[in-house]
């Protein structure tokens, strides 16, 4: 987005009211948002009030009429969709993150080994809700990958998968836990596939738990969107314009994400 990409600090805390920016944005980043928030309510004394969810049911949401003035997504396809559909503006990529497997601690799995663990029947595959999570899109995008390697081994892991969170009738998570890190600690997944980002974050809470790096021939990486809502009070752009800023980018390299500059 043109206008985000260009715009500076200076002019985001001219241009705002002291109202408040309503966030819709994916689950995978609570912990980061809240921060980006935080730096520009100091910035500019205009708070934001995150809503955090899987992106496909938060664009849903969107779609059927509910109001926001940022949608931040875990991948492109979301808000490119409501930008189709005459609800938001132009979609800027903000940030990247990549697919990590995050495994119990007897699962005797590490990066070598992570295709044949996957595969042995015996081992039980977390994977968010595809369609409604693009982490679950992720993970049966390197299943897809997992054929080429292995004939078969793409039908096997989606009929196999497990899928514990991020779709409509999932338990509702934790607000002050990982869900991942608690699937793989209580047994409901031996290995689950997740954000490397919300991996490294759940494994601060259960240290007992691994952090997998997917090998390359499997690995998958993900673009994050973001867009104004049409509608949006002027305080919205400013606060997608800060996100796109030097100040927001290092917040969000912190916290694992590979940040984009802007043009």
């Amino acid at each position: 987005m043109k206008a985000l990409a260009c715009a500076a600090l200076l002019a985001v805390s001219s241009a705002v009211s002291a109202q408040e920016v309503r966030l819709f944005a994916a689950g995978s980043l609570r912990g980061v948002m809240n921060e980006i928030g935080a730096a520009y309510a100091q910035a500019t004394g205009v708070k934001v009030a995150g809503e955090f969810g899987p992106s496909g049911l938060l664009r849903d949401r969107l779609a059927k009429g509910e109001t926001a003035d940022v949608f931040a997504s875990a991948n492109m396809e979301h808000p490119q969709a409501l930008a189709s559909a005459g609800r938001a503006g132009p979609v800027s990529l903000f940030a990247r993150n990549r697919l990590c497997a995050l495994a119990a601690p007897n699962a005797g799995i590490t990066t070598e080994s992570l295709l044949d663990r996957m595969l042995d029947p015996a081992v039980k595959v977390g994977i968010s809700t595809p369609k409604a999570d693009p982490s679950g899109d992720y993970a049966w995008a390197l299943f897809g990958k997992a054929d080429a390697l292995r004939p078969g081994a793409r039908a096997a892991l989606e009929s196999k998968a497990l899928q514990l969170t991020g779709g409509p009738n999932s338990p509702a998570p934790p607000r002050d836990r990982s869900v991942y890190g608690v699937l793989v600690a209580e047994g409901k997944a031996d290995v689950f596939l997740t954000y490397c980002t919300n991996a490294i974050a759940a494994q601060r809470e259960q240290p007992g738990l691994s952090v997998v790096q997917v090998p390359a021939a499997l690995a998958v990486g993900a673009d994050y969107g973001l867009t104004v809502l049409q509608g949006a009070a002027p305080q919205g752009a400013g606060f997608a314009q800060f996100v796109l800023s030097a100040p927001a980018q290092a917040i969000l390299s912190r916290h694992g994400f590979e940040a984009v500059k802007s043009p």
